[in-house]
């Protein structure tokens, strides 16, 4: 049993740990390639460098969290964050620039969901499902919450100042981190109970079917993410909004999430995750052409971060459940850790190279791009479903 307090701690903790790292390049990018006169593709390339940094380092932080639980792991990226942020705010150069990336990185890895997602598995096994949906509720609001609180502390203090109050955001989740257990799931044996279900890929064929599509769709996912994340406020300026209403405009992805996961938790008890996750990763191409339409009716731009907020904040919670039922629980964090490495070294060249086709074929290119991305990650998740069917559970 997870105790409710460490749900709602690391929940909070997720709201701060995405909105002071994974975000912060979409709030202040255009504003750090100014001041530090360097290219817009080599102030985004420093977010991708983060990126890849996490695939790097992403089997060592499972194996890490499977051995020594999530507190020490998640502390130790909070202090990474910090770090990274007060880096990031002092630089004046492209050699701290990168340096303070490739500590936020690591900081990501060691914070954010896939970290929290692999410490209640050890904590919970099967049964965390429903914690891990829980805590991605307040997480879901990071860009909502950061992304006009780092512009309104920017008004005053410039990026640099608002860097640097989001250091010490970063640390205030180390008190939030210790109400993580430090113990291990056991499964307990009740007499009269249903043996406890097997996971649904069984053969080593079976084990690679279903990592290769588990990896295929996170990667897709990731790609799209990092690309919203850099460039989507762009985007929506790009396409003819005013650059305060594309800002708030694209906090309606982060109500999205939050509001999607909170339908989830409420009511997606009955739905297997292979189902839920075929049904977001369906919507998403959706979304991007509405996106298309942004420029000429505020109402398509207003569906286009909502809608691609709330599909993302589905496969965001069901990229922590799938392995629980797919995979033996007890390797939760070393096996998922493997499985990330190829979506996080992709992911990273996302922002760069939605940088060079939104300078060579437009904001309108860019979101084409991404009907493409997300229309393969649809259909992954469709042979997931075929090949591992819910009534196998």
């Amino acid at each position: 049993m997870i105790p409710p307090v460490t749900v709602v701690c690391l929940g909070l903790a997720q709201l701060i740990s995405w909105g002071t790292s994974y975000y912060l390049i979409g709030g202040f990018g255009e504003a750090i390639a100014a001041d530090l006169g360097m290219s817009r593709d080599l102030a985004y390339g420093g977010f991708s460098v983060a990126l890849l940094v996490m695939g790097l380092c992403s089997p060592l932080a499972g194996r890490l969290i499977d051995r020594h639980g999530g507190r020490a792991v998640m502390n130790a990226g909070a202090l990474f964050s910090a770090a990274g942020c007060v880096m990031l705010a002092l630089c004046h150069g492209v050699v701290v620039y990168l340096a303070a990336w490739i500590c936020l990185g690591v900081a990501m890895r060691l914070t954010l969901y896939d970290a929290a997602f692999a410490a209640l598995a050890r904590l919970g096994g099967v049964a965390a499902r429903r914690a891990m949906s829980q805590i991605t509720l307040p997480g879901g609001l990071a860009s909502t919450v950061f992304w006009p609180l780092g512009h309104l502390v920017a008004d005053y203090a410039t990026w640099r100042g608002a860097v640097l109050v989001y250091a010490v955001f970063a640390l205030l989740t180390i008190p939030l981190h210790l109400s993580l257990p430090a113990g291990r799931h056991a499964a307990v044996v009740v007499p009269g109970a249903p043996p406890p279900s097997k996971p649904l890929a069984q053969g080593v064929r079976e084990r690679r079917l279903a990592g290769a599509l588990y990896a295929a769709i996170v990667m897709g996912t990731n790609v799209l993410n990092a690309a919203m994340s850099a460039h989507m406020i762009a985007i929506l300026a790009g396409l003819g909004l005013a650059a305060a209403t594309a800002v708030w405009v694209a906090t309606l992805r982060g109500i999205g999430q939050s509001s999607a996961r909170l339908m989830e938790v409420l009511f997606g008890a009955g739905l297997h995750p292979l189902a839920l996750n075929l049904v977001a990763c369906a919507t998403l191409p959706f979304a991007f052409v509405a996106g298309l339409f942004s420029g000429e009716a505020g109402l398509a731009a207003l569906a286009f971060a909502f809608v691609y907020g709330a599909a993302n904040g589905i496969v965001t919670i069901t990229r922590g459940t799938l392995p629980l039922m797919l995979f033996d629980p007890g390797s939760y964090g070393a096996l998922v850790g493997r499985l990330l490495v190829p979506g996080f070294i992709v992911s990273a060249a996302a922002p760069l190279a939605y940088a060079a086709v939104i300078g060579h074929f437009g904001e309108a290119g860019a979101l084409w791009l991404s009907v493409a991305v997300a229309a393969i990650v649809a259909a992954a998740a469709a042979w997931l479903v075929v090949a591992f069917r819910p009534a196998r559970a």
